[in-house]
């Protein structure tokens, strides 16, 4: 068999890659779905949509590799995190839309569970600090909310999963419902070091235990689809993150990746230790093979790629998403200005729910040049920002970042992230990372890679970035950046 075939299930689309045994991309299927905001901070997905999408791109991949089912030695998925699906395990049809990961109606629920101070045995659990941003308030949040939802799981009816689930659960025809640990380990109701759902967790958010999905390896046989053409195993499953540093080869303590997509992802290879952050990370499992656990340490930036779109979209002063390396490097610097993109609140190392974008330093000389150049250097800033508490978390000093996602093939970008970290940044030649450590982890199960090494052969570095920025005005910047913060935070009332 010649291919493995991810299904990369993202925020804003679908795509389906075929790898080859070199971890080649042979080709490549894409399908954006709507987003959906009904309220202010308030973020959700079709289900159906999801589904839909997933499925034509995975049909048309195989079309464009002239490849049947037959060619296709397995399947791995990966998927945007946390994002939260119920269904009818009758009908298989959604209770309603999803609850993405970026949804912050949850929030004063999150303060409630603070007040009654359960953040502690929740992030002792868990590794993960109390946030709207985890799927266990969103499920609690579907439960109370949607109507029949209560009654319909206390009869055992309902399913819930992330994407993962709920793709499984489609590709297997209702036959599977089932989870990776990775996945398990962003919903706020799996203890990471037992490696199993907690009890007191789900009476402690009023989710029935018949709602879960089963939990296993992340590299393993998950089931099988016949809507391709044939029989294909479905045998790698992890989350976006986890997927991208499997897929960067960080598989050594000390490693470390992120990833520029919608939102900005650092993790670190922390072993088979889970390392309790004293920095508001999160201890988040990387992966389970063969029965292993190894775990990573994670900071979440809400808005990255996410803030490029909202020059297009929102403030109209870009036509397209990659003119803005253009239109920022057509101006030295930002002249002054900071950009805080906390549009949804912000992540790591903060964890502020009511924090909001705010742009400051503006004057009459300040054009959308310095904006665009602002915007980039909000993503770096935010990156170096977690770079700082993960070494300090981890007492181990950087040697270099591997990067990859869409906004890291931006080269001024990716040169401001090196001189605002003061290590190199290191960019591979396959950058569809995630995909590739989703086809890896499907193809370690069937042979098609023989071991980890085998994989590891594959990975090669494209370009290296190095820091030019003197020690001196990197402080400078970082100390600005830190007021411009200060701005931003608390700025909705809770």
């Amino acid at each position: 068999m010649k291919y493995v075939l991810a299904l990369d299930q993202g925020t804003t689309s679908s795509r389906s890659i075929l790898f080859d045994h070199d971890g080649k991309v042979v080709a490549v299927a894409q399908k954006e779905f709507p987003q959906i905001f009904p309220k202010p901070g308030w973020v959700e997905h079709d289900p159906q949509a999801i589904w839909d999408t997933q499925l034509v791109t995975a049909r048309e991949v195989l079309v464009k590799a002239k490849a049947t089912a037959a060619d296709v030695a397995a399947i791995g998925i990966t998927n945007q995190r946390e994002t939260t699906v119920v269904w009818d395990r009758e009908t298989g049809g959604p209770v309603g839309n999803a609850i993405v990961w970026q949804d912050r109606r949850t929030a004063p629920m999150c303060d409630v569970l603070r007040k009654k101070k359960l953040d502690r045995l929740i992030t002792r659990k868990t590794g993960l600090v109390v946030d709207a941003y985890f799927s266990a308030t969103k499920v609690q949040w579907i439960l109370q909310n949607v109507k029949g939802a209560k009654q319909l799981a206390a009869k055992g009816r309902l399913a819930f999963g992330t994407i993962d689930s709920w793709l499984l659960w489609n590709l297997t025809a209702g036959q599977v419902h089932a989870t990776d640990v990775s996945n398990a380990s962003r919903t706020m109701l799996f203890d990471i070091r037992k490696g199993r759902w907690d009890e007191k967790l789900l009476h402690l958010f009023g989710v029935p235990a018949s709602m879960l999905p089963e939990v296993r390896d992340s590299s393993g046989l998950f089931g099988h689809t016949t809507l391709l053409g044939g029989s294909i195993p479905i045998t790698g499953i992890a989350g976006d993150q986890q997927a991208a540093l499997f897929g960067q080869v960080c598989v050594q303590p000390g490693m470390v990746k992120n990833t520029y997509g919608t939102g900005c992802f650092m993790l670190m290879n922390t072993g088979s230790k889970p390392i309790t952050s004293k920095n508001k990370l999160l201890t988040t499992i990387a992966w389970r093979i063969g029965g292993k656990m190894e775990y990573a340490l994670e900071g979440s930036v809400f808005i990255a790629g996410a803030v490029v779109q909202w020059l297009r979209d929102g403030l109209g002063i870009i036509q397209n998403s990659a003119e803005v390396e253009t239109l920022a490097a057509s101006v030295p610097d930002t002249g002054g200005v900071y950009l805080v993109p906390a549009f949804a609140g912000l992540g790591a190392p903060h964890w502020d729910a009511y924090a909001r974008g705010t742009i400051v330093g503006l004057t009459r000389g300040t054009t959308r040049a310095h904006i665009a150049r602002a915007a980039l250097e909000a993503i770096a800033l935010q990156v170096a920002d977690i770079l700082q508490a993960m070494q300090a978390d981890s007492g181990i000093k950087l040697k270099e970042l591997r990067v990859d996602g869409g906004a890291s093939l931006n080269n001024l970008l990716m040169q401001m992230q090196a001189d605002l970290l003061g290590v190199p940044v290191v960019r591979p030649k396959v950058n569809e990372t995630t995909a590739l450590g989703a086809a890896c982890l499907a193809g370690l199960a069937t042979g098609f890679w023989k071991n980890q090494a085998d994989i590891a052969k594959h990975w090669k570095a494209d370009q290296k970035f190095t820091p030019k920025l003197k020690p001196t005005l990197r402080a400078a910047k970082t100390a600005t950046w830190q007021r411009a913060l200060a701005r931003a935070k608390a700025w909705e009332e809770a």
